[in-house]
Formats: C-alpha cells, structure tokens, sequence
C-alpha cells in the first residue's frame, strides 16, 4: 500500500474539518475525493502533506510514519501536492520554475534528462520555457504547475482542483495529462468538483460530505450510485 490514512480528524481551532476519515491508495493508483465546498477534500490533502497537523489518526507513507513529520522531509520520501491556485513564481521563466521543483534532487544529469522529458510532455510549456510564468494564460499556468511537481519525481501526487477556472477546452487537455503522469509509475489523489473528469480518471473514489467519507468504491461503483449521481451529477 502506498498511502494508508487510519481514523484521521482535523480542527480548524474549535471547528472539526475532517470526522474520522480512513482512506487507502495502492501503488500506482488514481483516487479521486469528490464533493461540495467544504467537504474536506483540501484539508485532507494538507494533512497529508504536513500542512496542517491531525487532532488524532495516522498516516502512513511507503510504511513510513508520516503524520508529525516537518514537510520538507515528507517531500523528500516523494508526496507530493499541487495547491489550488499553482502557487508558481511569477516572476520567474518556465525554466526555471521547473527547475525549482527538482531542489531536493542531487542527480543533476538525470535532472536534465528529466527537463527535456517534461518540455516534451508539455509542449506548450517548451514553446514558452524562457517565457515568464505570470504571463501565461490559466491553463498553461496549472500545466506548469504540475510540470514542477513531477520534476520532483513524485512516488504520490496530489492534485487540488487542477481544473478550477479552467475552459473546457483547456480541461480536455489536462485529463490526458494527469493519465499520463499516472501511467508513468505515481499514485494520484485528484481532488476535483469537477465530477465527470474525476469519474473519467479515477480508478476508486471517496465522496466527502461535511469532513466524513459517505461513499467509497471503484469508480464503477460510485458513477451507478443513485445518491452520488443526485448529489452531484444531477441525476
């Protein structure tokens, strides 16, 4: 197992965030946490990356202990998160922000090797590689956003809301993008309020509601249930 949360809750000050959540993510899987604002789905990313501290549970990495650990330590066993909003360097060249994401790695030659291969991925970030990130549009900053990140080869990635603001268009782009970054070895928690491309990605899901698990399942299970597809499809 390469993620295993067991009975994890989480305050925001007096207020409970998460309620007791267990969640599990096989190597090389995409699980997807669906649900409303305020369902928790961000907050149990940011306790998996050590952004927030847990009021009780575990988490366990790679069997690894990770709940408690300082973050950059929990980057370096390979988890990974793209924020919502790309939280990229502005003011910085495609390049080089791409480059930022690999500062915890000492292989240099395979950094290169890494570079040219993530520019080839993402051939719109090779036509701008010495174009400043602020200056791209939405789309091209969340592909660069997740560029950077799996130049930090990630063993788990964690994607919050890569579609929010994007045009459809752009978001046809990104599900390919994420299907890739998955067949190339790394877990993926794809958080999305965007149901259909969660449903479309995601091998098993976990619906949240008010900070507890309601539905989990394959994702076959999860598209033919009558009370997610109410709740979020319209159905």
């Amino acid at each position: 197992m390469l993620l295993r949360a067991n009975n994890i809750t989480v305050h925001y000050a007096k207020a409970m965030a998460v309620d007791n959540v267990s969640i599990e993510v096989g190597e090389g899987s995409l699980v997807a946490f669906i649900g409303a604002n305020g369902a928790g789905k961000t907050t149990i990313l940011r306790a998996l990356s050590g952004l927030h501290p847990l009021t009780s549970g575990e988490i366990w990495f790679r069997d690894k202990r990770i709940d408690g650990m300082r973050i950059h330590d929990i980057v370096r066993q390979g988890l990974i998160q793209v924020p919502e909003g790309r939280r990229l360097f502005p003011d910085l060249t495609v390049q080089s922000n791409l480059r930022l994401g690999a500062y915890i790695r000492k292989d240099k030659r395979a950094v290169e090797r890494d570079m040219e291969d993530v520019l080839e991925r993402f051939p719109r970030l090779k036509e701008r590689r010495g174009q400043k990130a602020g200056t791209m549009s939405g789309g091209e900053q969340q592909m660069l956003a997740i560029a950077r990140a799996v130049m930090a080869r990630p063993k788990l990635l964690l994607l919050d809301e890569p579609s929010l603001g994007l045009a459809p268009l752009i978001v046809e782009e990104l599900a390919p993008v994420i299907r890739s970054i998955n067949d190339m070895g790394a877990g993926v928690i794809l958080v999305e309020q965007n149901v259909p491309l969660a449903l479309k990605l995601a091998e098993r899901g976990y619906v949240l509601h008010l900070g507890k698990v309601i539905h989990e399942g394959p994702i076959d299970e999860l598209r033919d249930s009558e009370a997610v597809k109410k709740a979020y499809l319209g159905g």
